[in-house]
């Protein structure tokens, strides 16, 4: 076969790369839209299927659209943004649907993916790593290049507030006039390593998060975190995180406050929560708040005052959620600033009725012994190991509602659940990444017939 090749393009892959066939070949091809006519060229071959780029889109397909980005080809974080949005939210629920039959074995219905309500601006957590130019030392901050470790220097990003550029431009302008350094991963030098910011789509906060090559506070960190606060009115507080390890993990275990507040407040619905600097929340809380509903009225609507677990909880937004149409609410999460904060959003909401668990989910699940009418399930993109599955299903009454952000590892405990005797009622996929590959999903599992 030719390195050069004209191909058209059949459909997208479950990571977004644009499949075609030739002599008998899948081919995976990036910045590809299904029913494109391309010239590619081959970059990789492998036993089973080769890589490609495309060199010229002879016939584009009815669903490429002008990026609205003009960093989208260099930058790796929006790789379905050249597709229209619709067709997006059909590739989507195809990939779900793929996974689900290939890799699960089941024949289910996929419901139309839930979109976005926003599709811009929508990202209100991002994490910049900053990098220095070799000769001019100037900052750079951004999104790495698909498939490197090359910062792409974003000046202007349109899926996320505005605010947060603004911030970033301050972080860049202003970092070495305090002393601060950018940290090289090759060498594992330099001080600065990513900046975070977390924005409330409710309140308009951001809390601010340096995380260091270092283990304490350094006078010139301190002075410069004390300035980015008083620089911006609208900033609830600026962290330092500590992380000293040669490893790809952005954040380590500990932060600190040194201007403001450690945390912001965001709106699910009608409660209010409490987000710090180490907590996992939902980067797109529109689209989080329509899972968030869809989950409480499945609730209220098939069950009168149950008795429900949130496993995996972070801080406890599903139980918190749901816990005005529940009896009682058992959360369960390992994180300790997660149940920290999940207990004073109780407070904050005037909630009696969910108690919280700081512990692993895995533990909690094979030690309880109380039964449960239904049991949220949602774990990192991993998925859950086979024992907290089984101990899910000793646990359940009638229900086990699975929330997954990797159709793959849903399909995978899907297939066990159902294998156990566990039948899928309904798999409903949201957007939550708009213009990305990734999708979000929640499966209902009926167990209530082998009880």
């Amino acid at each position: 076969m030719d390195n050069e090749l004209t191909v058209r393009i059949e459909s997208l892959s479950n990571l977004g790369y644009g499949i075609a066939r030739a002599d008998g070949v899948v081919i995976f091809t990036e910045g590809a839209c299904p029913g494109d006519l391309a010239r590619i060229k081959i970059t990789k071959r492998n036993k089973s299927y080769y890589n490609a780029e495309i060199l010229e889109v002879l016939e584009p397909s009815s669903h490429r659209v002008k990026p609205f980005c003009a960093m989208q080809k260099v930058c790796g974080a929006c790789q379905l943004q050249f597709i229209d949005y619709d067709y997006q939210l059909e590739l989507k629920r195809g990939i779900v649907e793929d996974a689900i039959r290939k890799i699960g074995g089941l024949d289910v219905k996929i419901h139309n993916i839930i979109p976005s309500p926003q599709t811009k601006k929508y990202r209100h957590k991002i994490q910049y790593p900053v990098a220095q130019t070799k000769v001019s030392k100037r900052f750079l901050a951004g999104y790495y290049k698909s498939g490197t470790h090359e910062i792409v220097n974003i000046k202007h990003c349109p899926i996320q507030p505005e605010i947060c550029d603004e911030i970033i431009h301050f972080v860049r302008e202003k970092a070495p006039e305090f002393g601060i350094s950018a940290y090289d991963e090759k060498t594992h030098a330099g001080l600065l390593r990513h900046v975070i910011i977390r924005n409330s789509a409710a309140f308009g906060r951001n809390l601010v998060v340096l995380v260091v090559n270092s283990d304490k506070i350094l006078p010139e960190v301190q002075r410069f975190a004390i300035a980015l606060y008083d620089a911006f009115e609208d900033a609830s507080g600026v962290c330092v995180n500590f992380n000293t390890k040669r490893t790809n993990v952005i954040q380590g275990e500990v932060s600190k406050c040194v201007a403001g507040d450690d945390f912001i407040e965001e709106k699910i619905l009608d409660k209010t929560f409490i987000i710090g600097a180490n907590t996992f929340f939902q980067i797109n809380p529109k689209s989080a708040e329509n899972i968030f509903r869809y989950v409480k009225d499945y609730i209220g609507e098939n069950f009168e005052n149950p008795d429900v677990l949130d496993a995996y909880a972070g801080i406890t937004t599903f139980g918190i959620c749901v816990s005005d149409v529940c009896e009682s609410v058992v959360s369960v999460e390992e994180n300790t600033e997660s149940c920290s904060l999940a207990k004073k959003s109780l407070i904050l909401n005037n909630i009696n009725n969910v108690e919280i668990n700081n512990t692993d989910a895995g533990e909690f699940l094979s030690r309880e012994k109380r039964k449960f009418d239904a049991i949220i399930l949602d774990p990192p993109r991993k998925g859950c190991s086979k024992e907290a599955l089984d101990n899910a299903l000793r646990l359940t009454k009638s229900k086990i509602i699975y929330v997954s952000c990797n159709p793959a590892t849903l399909a995978r405990d899907l297939k066990y659940l159902t294998e156990k005797g566990a039948f899928v009622e309904s798999i409903q996929p949201f957007d939550m990444f708009c213009h990305t590959y990734h999708v979000e999903s929640v499966a209902i599992l009926d167990f209530s017939q082998n009880i």
